[in-house]
């Protein structure tokens, strides 16, 4: 198995473990990290467990660890560690990538993960550092069960808490990542937003419009603005006024309606981790507007645990962000998470009280639009076993085009079909 990242698990001082033990690992090919979870379990001598799909058999020798697990291939993969505490240290010989019979030998280390025990429960985690960056690289700020309702907090893009205190770079800095235990690769995670709220009286936006959504002639006439903008948040009456609002806006009362701008998982082995303003089918920096309270997002699983971040809330955003920010704030946030079968997905996809959406990103609104198109078709034929015939019968008479983002590195466009239209369809089942 040619891109497998081997995970070793490690034996404790005593002779049977009481229960099974689950680590990371990390094997270095070449300067690349490639990471999998081990399952082991040991009694005397022994070791057994799984190493991802693999089934894992070795033996204790002392203070070393040699075990080994051959993959669908007929291919072996061997290990051998020390152990130190809750790490391991050691080699790993894998076949040779191009070398038919060739090995090649690569360092790895380990990290045991200590898996909460007991029923799902309410746990908290106060952030005390961020992410500029959808990566594999920084360690889990907690691991978390399918089913545990995690509350927590975001900061504004800029790096701002609910304080006021700058505590992080700007450009959309992310709490976590979580590890979310017994998520692996090609699995598909469902993010349950569970409740988004204000914890500060302010947002800042900007004035003027986003390049993509500007005629020359109006950017000519747009090119002094650009400025920042404090808006006034009323957290019991649920609506933003501008804070030094020109005549003409005085009046100018909005309902609030928070949201997530960014929320996304580890990419691949492979792939350079990116920045907290990319997107991509990870997920990232979408900004797309229904990523609320009670939204459901899926993003498909790339890495050990998923590693799950989210960040850059919003007070408010209307279609597109044309302002380049929307009303940037923090956030108190709580959510929840499901692990489901292995499925491809061709963007992120998001379930409301009333409608089912993709997204499709691209560098242009066109490609954008034919990825969201390619995508919805996809899910159709996934959970209604819907012919291509029959999704564009159901896409010419239902579809809904929205713009997500004309602010990001790329452009995003939106799906949706009402859920009304799709009532007569039976549902296939997640599991």
């Amino acid at each position: 198995m040619r891109s497998l990242a081997a995970v070793l698990l490690l034996l404790s001082a005593s002779p049977v473990w009481a229960e099974p033990q689950t680590w990371v690992l990390s094997v270095d090919r070449w300067g690349n990290a490639e990471r999998s979870t081990l399952i082991l379990e040991g009694e005397g001598q022994t070791l057994s467990g799984r190493l991802n799909t693999m089934t894992v058999e070795g033996r204790r020798e002392g203070d070393t660890l040699v075990f080994s697990a051959v993959d669908a291939d007929g291919a072996r993969y061997r290990f051998e560690a020390a152990q130190a505490g809750d790490r391991l240290s050691g080699w790993a010989d894998y076949p040779d990538t191009n070398i038919p019979d060739a090995r090649a030998k690569h360092a790895f280390t380990a990290q045991r993960l200590e898996i909460p025990a007991g029923p799902p429960q309410r746990r908290v985690y106060d952030p005390d550092s961020f992410s500029n960056a959808f990566t594999a690289e920084r360690p889990p700020v907690m691991v978390i069960r399918p089913g545990d309702v995690i509350a927590t907090r975001t900061i504004d893009s800029g790096g701002v808490d609910e304080h006021g205190r700058t505590v992080a770079l700007y450009g959309n800095p992310q709490t976590g990542p979580f590890f979310i235990a017994g998520a692996n690769p090609g699995d598909v995670l469902a993010i349950h937003i569970r409740k988004l709220a204000l914890n500060r009286d302010y947002a800042d936006s900007l004035d003027g419009f986003a390049s993509s959504a500007m005629s020359l002639r109006l950017a000519a006439r747009a090119a002094d603005l650009g400025q920042r903008v404090r808006w006034r948040l009323d957290r019991v009456a649920g609506t933003a006024r501008l804070e030094n609002p020109p005549a003409a806006l005085k009046d100018y009362v909005v309902p609030v309606r928070p949201m997530l701008g960014g929320v996304g998982v580890a990419p691949d082995f492979g792939f350079a981790p990116f920045s907290a303003g990319d997107t991509g089918r990870f997920g990232g920096n979408m900004d797309f507007n229904q990523v609320g309270q009670g939204a459901t997002l899926y993003l498909p699983v790339y890495q050990p645990g998923a590693l799950l971040f989210l960040g850059d809330g919003h007070a408010l955003q209307g279609d597109g962000e044309t302002t380049q920010w929307a009303l940037e704030t923090s956030l108190d946030v709580e959510f929840s998470v499901e692990v489901l079968p292995s499925r491809s997905l061709a963007g992120p996809r998001v379930e409301t009280a009333d409608a089912v959406t993709v997204i499709g990103q691209a560098g242009s609104l066109d490609e954008a639009v034919r990825a969201a198109t390619g995508a919805m078709v996809q899910w159709l034929e996934q959970d209604y076993g819907l012919s291509i015939s029959e999704a564009s019968l159901i896409l010419g008479t239902a579809a809904q085009y929205r713009v997500v983002t004309l602010a990001g590195r790329n452009a995003g466009m939106a799906l949706s079909l009402d859920k009304a239209r799709l009532s007569h369809l039976p549902r296939k089942p997640k599991a």
